[in-house]
């Protein structure tokens, strides 16, 4: 019989921010495993009444696998639900391998990162003509797996591009400590916890003031941290130029040049 596993991102935290694909998934598939701490319950509403709904949080990578495997040997769709965007530190990858040996079909479909959440609730554009053109998505090694050599932050922050850094709220002195060197301990930061949920908070501060700040929050974790200029409150027009997508100079095969008329 045939079925598929769809990894599906469900996107930063609230609820519609899930994108029409995997909200469909879901509600047509018999059986739902998802990311019991991270995943908001309003997802799983959408999910067949008699669906089988588990919550991975406690299992291990065997224990999941089984319950795929399971609803494979039924033949039953699984949505598998992952907060954010499946594409980063989702732990798809393995689950994937797995699927391959034993001839499991799946799919992924993604979703909102919460890099990206972010900037729209702060309502700022992360790449700036003159100011950053790039963005690095990264983290640190606290718990997890060590970085590999040349991704060390202190080697990224050279670039001084906006930088996301993940699942490293734990590890903020050490990132203070190997961006100031570049960036300048007056360089904004934003400290973003739980993008799009209702308890939603955003820290400002700079490298040099962010670590006090965070630690008088009491947050400790399910936060992104933001560095780069592109993040200052207030910015003159001068800081930057206006990009040339929409230059009335600036002509392209959709807005080809026309002459003047003598």
């Amino acid at each position: 019989m045939g079925m598929t596993v769809f990894f599906i991102g469900a996107g930063p935290g609230a609820p519609d921010l899930i994108t029409l694909r995997g909200r469909d998934l879901i509600a047509q598939a018999p059986v739902c495993l998802y990311a019991g701490s991270l995943v908001p319950v309003e997802i799983l509403a959408h999910a067949p009444d008699n669906a089988t709904i588990i919550d991975t949080a406690p299992l291990h990578l065997d224990q999941i696998i089984a319950h795929m495997a399971g609803a494979h040997a039924i033949g039953q769709d699984v949505a598998r639900v992952h907060s954010g965007d499946p594409s980063l530190y989702g732990a798809i990858g393995e689950q994937m391998r797995r699927l391959d040996v034993l001839e499991i079909p799946y799919e992924v479909v993604p979703g909102v990162p919460a890099f990206a959440a972010a900037s729209a609730a702060l309502c700022r554009e992360f790449t700036l003509p003159d100011v950053s053109q790039t963005v690095i998505l990264t983290r640190t090694s606290v718990r997890a797996s060590d970085m590999p050599d040349g991704e060390e932050l202190s080697e990224l922050a050279r670039s001084r591009a906006t930088m996301a850094v993940h699942l490293s709220i734990n590890n903020l002195a050490n990132v203070v400590r190997d961006l100031t060197p570049h960036y300048g301990a007056d360089c904004p930061v934003v400290v973003a916890y739980r993008v799009s949920w209702p308890d939603e908070k955003f820290i400002r501060g700079t490298l040099e003031t962010i670590r006090d700040l965070v630690k008088e929050s009491g947050i400790t974790r399910t936060a992104l941290i933001l560095v780069g200029p592109v993040l200052a409150e207030e910015m003159s027009d001068e800081a930057f130029t206006d990009s040339q997508l929409y230059s009335a100079s600036h002509h392209h095969v959709l807005r080809p040049h026309t002459k003047k008329k003598a």
